[in-house]
């Protein structure tokens, strides 16, 4: 599993945008030029971190133990185990991501526990990824579980095999089951700012797909979006002890969370 530090990786990228200290010198560099560019960034990863969390603890409320995050990218503090573990000691994660870097650190992060792993796949491969041993000794498919698809969607271009992934996806899991995704968008943004950190993202060999909010939202096929529907990240079932995001469209980033009816 190779691990070229001057080849700049979008999860690493992603985690100096958390202030983790997992990249490497090549990724800091795009990761300030970004800055530069849209200087919310660094607030826009720590929204959709929040996001994230939130849609973990509204699964639980719904008696959902367990959930598969797909390009869950590089521990930072706050994963989806920490979050599920504090309320259900007995929620069971499984993390996918096709960064090896991503993977050898969860691998280091989730050593000892039993209701956790990490494999390393391509979420566009639903049929591999689900499939795995490791993956199966975690998590039971014919109960309900939690889809994680956070920050990951904008970097996997439209294709049929993407639509072909999501709809296999949809067929593999229980009624009941959620899904939660966030994305970048440009909408409501300044769409000039947002295209120049596509351009530098597809210089480094990782594409980013801006999808409209209507795009996004066709994401969602064959769930049922919960209340409040897609909307900002920051407005998706706020925290009251959270600050009050006054301008969430500058931060770039619609989420959601769809829920399996039958």
């Amino acid at each position: 599993m190779g691990i070229d530090p001057n080849r700049p990786s979008a999860a690493r990228v992603y985690d100096a945008f958390l202030g983790g200290r997992h990249n490497f010198a090549a990724d800091r560099v795009v990761a300030t030029r970004a800055v530069e560019l849209v200087p919310d960034l660094p607030r826009i990863a720590r929204a959709n971190r929040a996001f994230l969390h939130r849609a973990v603890r509204y699964a639980l409320s719904l008696g959902i133990d367990q959930f598969l995050d797909l390009g869950s990218g590089i521990p930072t503090e706050g994963n989806v185990h920490e979050v599920a573990q504090q309320i259900d000691p007995a929620a069971r994660i499984a993390y996918v991501d096709i960064d090896p870097t991503a993977v050898l650190y969860a691998q280091d992060l989730l050593a000892g526990n039993p209701h956790a792993v990490v494999v390393r796949g391509d979420l566009r491969d639903p049929e591999t990824v689900l499939a795995g041993h490791p993956l199966r000794e975690v998590l039971d498919l014919s109960r309900p579980v939690a889809v994680l698809m956070v920050a990951v969607l904008h970097f996997t271009p439209d294709s049929p095999g993407l639509t072909a992934a999501l709809r296999g996806y949809r067929a593999a899991v229980a009624p009941g089951s959620l899904l939660a995704i966030s994305h970048a968008t440009s909408s409501g943004t300044d769409p000039h700012a947002v295209e120049r950190v596509a351009d530098l993202y597809n210089r480094t060999g990782t594409p980013l797909a801006l999808r409209s909010r209507e795009q996004v939202a066709g994401l969602f096929e064959g769930w049922e979006l919960v209340e409040p529907g897609l909307v900002y990240g920051p407005e998706w079932r706020p925290d009251p002890a959270e600050p009050v995001v006054r301008d969430p469209a500058r931060l770039l980033t619609l989420a959601g969370v769809g829920i399996a009816r039958d």
